[in-house]
């Protein structure tokens, strides 16, 4: 099983770049397109924006546990489950808020490297995989316009690998 989930991503990888490249050029930060990999978030492609004089280096093949960080917290806001850690600050978009809709986007500061924030949304309505796309940037706070922004490039991967 391992060995055909590591041809298929590949695949994945080539279907996602364009979207991410768009997302990582707009925002000006490092994005990626995360997966499920047993009960962690595994990074299977990542885009550095070119113009930024600095930006977090994600590098593919990093793996962190589900319950942690943008790209894990949207893989299980997917499944409609989005753990709250405590002593950590969780941000939702209004619709997750209520709880009365599925979540959209996942804002994180600081759960996985000190000063370095995430948003990430849920690949949705894609059989048989698990994941999110998102974006990593030193900043105390996620710019307003970040969160949709990472709704609409995971809606154009989710199409891509429909």
């Amino acid at each position: 099983m391992l060995g055909l989930a590591h041809q298929v991503h590949p695949l994945l990888r080539e279907a996602a770049l364009p979207a991410l490249r768009s997302l990582a050029e707009d925002i000006g930060a490092t994005a990626h397109l995360t997966l499920v990999d047993g009960t962690e978030a595994l990074a299977v492609a990542v885009v550095e924006p070119t113009w930024t004089d600095y930006h977090v280096a994600y590098r593919t093949g990093f793996r962190h546990p589900l319950d942690r960080g943008a790209a894990g917290r949207a893989i299980l806001a997917g499944r409609g489950v989005l753990p709250h850690l405590p002593g950590q600050e969780q941000h939702v978009s209004e619709a997750g808020e209520r709880r009365t809709e599925p979540v959209r986007y996942v804002l994180t500061h600081g759960e996985l490297e000190a000063g370095a924030s995430g948003a990430a949304a849920p690949l949705l309505g894609v059989t048989g995989i698990e994941g999110s796309v998102g974006v990593v940037m030193l900043a105390e706070a996620v710019p307003e316009r970040v969160g949709p922004r990472v709704v609409e490039a995971a809606t154009e991967v989710a199409d891509a690998l429909r």
